[in-house]
């Protein structure tokens, strides 16, 4: 069964860099009943205001995370180990996997493993990316979810949005921002 996650979850701005141009990120996380995730971003503000990438702006794949994106951090409480995604909005995304904090480990290759399907809508004021990541890429069990995102705003800087952010500067790395456990199945 889907979980019952009933409305999307409101991320928070850094408060060191409030941000003027976005009025709201939100995020739906479900739980497919084959166990696949879909997350459902939804980015609302000025968006002329910000660079939003598209087909033809040809971002590496390595840095979507420099620019604007909607991420997910995945971990499990038995394990330091960690897995993090990167969804753009030009359609492309990025799986990096972790053994401990920000200690790079051997990813799958994106090109060869199973392409999470991206749908990307925009308009002026509104920027939504649904993806619907398969299990093989979620590890086994009940995962603790980081949602976060990057918002680059027309003059480059970035602002940094996220359910939960740790004390100081800002990181999606710390555990104590995967802040939303995902159950299996309802109870």
């Amino acid at each position: 069964m889907p979980l019952a996650v009933t409305a999307p979850l409101a991320l928070v701005c850094h408060p060191d860099a409030p941000d003027a141009a976005v009025r709201a990120i939100s995020v739906l996380p479900v739980r497919e009943p084959d166990g696949s995730l879909t997350l459902d971003y939804t980015l609302s503000g000025d968006l002329a205001a910000l660079r939003i990438p598209d087909a033809a702006t040809g971002l590496p794949r390595e840095r979507l995370w420099a620019h604007t994106c909607f991420e997910l951090f995945v971990a499990t409480s038995e394990t330091a180990a960690y897995r993090e995604f990167n969804f753009s909005p030009d359609g492309q995304w990025m799986r990096f996997d972790f053994a401990d904090y920000r200690q790079r480990a051997a990813s799958a290759d994106p090109a060869t493993a199973s392409v999470p399907p991206l749908v990307v809508r925009c308009d002026e004021a509104v920027l939504q990316l649904t993806v619907r990541l398969p299990v093989e890429h979620l590890p086994a069990g009940e995962p603790l979810l980081g949602l976060t995102a990057v918002v680059e705003h027309a003059d480059g800087s970035l602002r940094y949005w996220a359910l939960r952010h740790p004390p100081g500067r800002p990181d999606f790395h710390r555990r104590e921002g995967f802040a939303f456990a995902l159950k299996a199945s309802n109870p």
